[in-house]
């Protein structure tokens, strides 16, 4: 459909035009954004719900005259605590119960207090049980574990009671006003928890289960194509490749304040699916800890791929067998990791065949290395393969450490047992073939046995 803001060439737009690229230019990034994710637009819907629902106390006179003013504290409630996953909504409604209830009390005894002293010193009792409660539980949000979990908390904490505070000096019924407003967050907090868990609910623990497996396989596509990419094996197989796996581990580096925020969130939700009530989260963030280590590595292994100083083709060769086996290896034991959390499979046990190839290799490769491969080239020149071997030794030592980690996972996340064995056909390639050798050189054996 053509554009009513067509116009001849040469003439300048008019503001209405303008106004029209505008309109067009945020429709389609609102489409963008939803097909991106269209668990937004259920979350919005979700929202939108909620606040209706709260608003019946304002739209129907039995339900107004039993709150009055304070029912807008329940729309207020919903507009706040109200996220886009179960576990920050949950987490935020508990935090402002327990802070309204908490605070109203305390607000109600500071009343009392104050008014046994007298009229005259009323306020001055007031305005310093504020100035304390006000200055300690501040002081309280510095704290890492309290600022973690209880910050929005403290903070309407904070807020209740000085409102309660300030207020009953004007308003003799300080308690009917603490209660009112209370049981107004009460029903605002139970609308959009009811509402976030039963329609849509968006698990936040799932996410960070997926994010930590999704980062592994990121680190496991990198180091199984790395060294066809270094040693160029076949250069023109290597130009037709899709390089996106030797970007993929960047978002590793960058996912820590990510992966601890997720981390903190999940421990609000309930037990769901797979997921226990005390499911070991932080485990989840000691292997995406162990990960992002890993991660340093192979971003320094990735700068050698476009340094400007690169070791000969010809020197190069000297090492390519055991380094390729490393970093192959490798990879394919961190994608058997991924793999193991992604099922919630006890099959971190196959990653350890891989292991072992890449340590043989790293035997072979130290000898090569003590042999001095490159006696007569420059210097300058062999440093950036030699780096790039000693960051491969390393690597292996992460590997090590990740397995490890995923080894503890399972156990404490009681990953079930999977029916996958290590078969011939999931053997790695050189273990099979150690096999078939073996075979071949018993197919002749024959053991007799008296009587």
């Amino acid at each position: 459909m053509a554009s009513p803001c067509q116009q001849n060439s040469g003439t300048r737009p008019s503001i209405f035009c303008k106004l029209w690229g505008k309109v067009v230019q945020l429709s389609l990034k609102l489409k963008k954004l939803g097909e991106e994710d269209p668990r937004r637009i259920v979350h919005s819907f979700k929202v939108g719900l909620a606040i209706t629902l709260v608003s019946l106390f304002y739209y129907f006179k039995p339900l107004y005259d039993g709150f009055g003013v304070a029912a807008m504290w329940a729309v207020l409630t919903v507009v706040v605590i109200f996220e886009f996953s179960v576990g920050a909504t949950l987490g935020k409604g508990f935090n402002r119960v327990l802070a309204t209830s908490v605070a109203g009390a305390l607000g109600v005894g500071t009343h009392c207090i104050a008014t046994l002293s007298g009229e005259s010193r009323e306020p001055l009792l007031l305005a310093l049980f504020v100035f304390i409660i006000a200055a300690v539980v501040t002081f309280l949000r510095f704290f890492p574990e309290m600022k973690a979990r209880y910050d929005y908390g403290l903070m309407i904490f904070i807020l209740t009671f000085s409102l309660v505070s300030v207020s009953a000096y004007r308003d003799d019924e300080v308690i009917d006003l603490a209660l009112t407003r209370l049981n107004a967050i009460m029903i605002g907090t139970f609308t959009t928890v009811v509402i976030c868990v039963l329609i849509r609910p968006v698990w936040i623990g799932v996410e960070f289960h997926k994010l930590i497996a999704g980062n592994l396989e990121k680190l496991g596509n990198f180091l199984d194509g790395f060294a066809d990419e270094y040693f160029l094996v076949s250069e023109k197989v290597c130009n037709s490749k899709d390089k996106s796996f030797l970007e993929g581990y960047k978002s590793v580096l960058t996912s820590k304040s990510n992966e601890e925020t997720m981390a903190h969130l999940a421990r609000w939700e309930p037990g769901h699916g797979r997921f226990r009530l005390r499911h070991p989260w932080t485990q989840y963030l000691k292997v995406g800890n162990l990960a992002r280590q890993c991660a340093y590595k192979i971003e320094t292994l990735n700068s050698y791929l476009r340094s400007e100083i690169q070791t000969p083709q010809e020197d190069r060769i000297k090492i390519n067998e055991p380094c390729k086996i490393i970093s192959s290896e490798c990879g394919k034991a961190i994608k058997k990791l991924a793999s193991t959390i992604r099922k919630m499979e006890k099959t971190s046990d196959l990653a350890e065949p891989h292991i072992a190839n890449s340590k043989a290799a790293a035997e072979n490769l130290k000898t090569i290395l003590k042999a001095g491969p490159w006696k007569d080239s420059n210097p300058l020149e062999i440093m950036p393969a030699a780096t790039v071997a000693s960051l491969l030794l390393e690597v292996i030592s992460c590997t090590e450490k990740v397995v490890e980690a995923v080894h503890e996972l399972e156990s404490l996340a009681h990953f079930k047992i999977s029916e996958q064995r290590l078969t011939p056909e999931n053997q790695p390639e050189s273990l099979a073939e150690n096999q078939k050798e073996i075979n071949a050189t018993h197919d002749h054996l024959v053991i007799t046995m008296d009587g």
